[in-house]
Parts: C-alpha cells; structure tokens; sequence
C-alpha cells in the first residue's frame, strides 16, 4: 500500500505557494490509517522510550493511535491558552508564519525517555520547539518521529544539527 496515495496534495494552502498534504483521506481509511500506525511503531519498537509528546493537531492523532499500540504514554504539545495550569513555552517558525507551544509545567515525569511525534516534518520549527519544551522538564528527548518529510525544505538538516535523531514514515 502506498500511504502517499492517501496524503492529498492541495495546492496554496493555507497562503499561496504552500502545497499542504491533506491526511484526511489517510484517516477514513481504515486500512491505510492502520498500515501508517504499523509503520510507525515498527520504526520506533526498538527505541527506548516511556511517553509520546503529541504535537497539536494533528500529532494528537498519530500519537493517540500509537501510544495505544506501543503501549507508552501520550503527552499533548498545545497551543497557546489551552492548558490549564503553569506551562511552558516555546515558539517555532513554520514555512508560512511563526506560532506558539506549550506543555503543562508538571506533565512529563521525572527520567521520562521521550519520543516526539507530529504528521509532518517541513521546516523542523514544530519539533524543535517541542524538544525545547522537553528540554525544560525532567525528561530526556529518545528520538522524533513523523509520517511524512518534505526533503526540499531542509528541516530534518535542522533537527540533525540540533543532534535531534528523528525518523519519517514517507519522504517527498
């Protein structure tokens, strides 16, 4: 099965120029949903690794299915003003603005091993941000983990620069 079938292209969106990969057609399926959840988890079954830290939105999906799979916790990277206690935060460039994220201050416990997870690696600002704000807590960055990467737009350069090891389920 070839996942990429199901991630539609949709031309100038969200702003002209940007070429957004639609997963709503990957998630009616129940087929290709699953095999994209296989994949994952047979990326990342032998890394060492207690919580997935769930990037808004669309990583709450992924990560929701995948934690259950895997057995681990899910932690959620919101974004702004949706959390109810003391958060941190961090900001991060996307390849069409700048936005915000947060965790709960007190939600990763101690010596957690961490595995980051969003839909889409671009630029690489969503997973760095997100690794900052692990990096502010007790715990300890596995690796990062996405469906898809957009090889043109250099972010998996970014994150190896950071020394952020991180895997994709589909390259274009």
């Amino acid at each position: 099965m070839n996942l990429l079938d199901y991630l539609t292209p949709v031309p100038d969106f969200p702003k002209p120029g940007i070429i957004f990969r639609d997963i709503s057609p990957l998630l009616e399926n129940t087929t290709a949903f699953q095999e994209a959840i296989q994949q994952m988890h047979d990326l990342t079954k032998d890394l060492d690794y207690t919580h997935i830290l769930g990037i808004e939105s669309r990583g709450f999906i992924f990560g929701s299915a995948l934690a259950l799979q895997a057995k681990k916790g899910l932690i959620l990277a919101r974004k702004p003003n949706k959390l109810p206690l003391a958060t941190y935060q961090a900001s991060y460039g996307l390849e069409y603005g700048t936005d915000l994220l947060e965790i709960q201050q007190t939600i990763i416990p101690p010596n957690s091993k961490i595995l980051l997870l969003d839909d889409v690696l671009a630029t690489g600002g969503t997973l760095l941000a997100a690794a900052e704000l692990v990096e502010k807590t007790d715990g300890v960055i596995c690796s990062a983990l996405t469906l898809l990467e957009i090889e043109f737009l250099e972010g998996g350069k970014k994150l190896a620069r950071k020394n952020l090891h991180y895997q994709s389920v589909l390259k274009i």
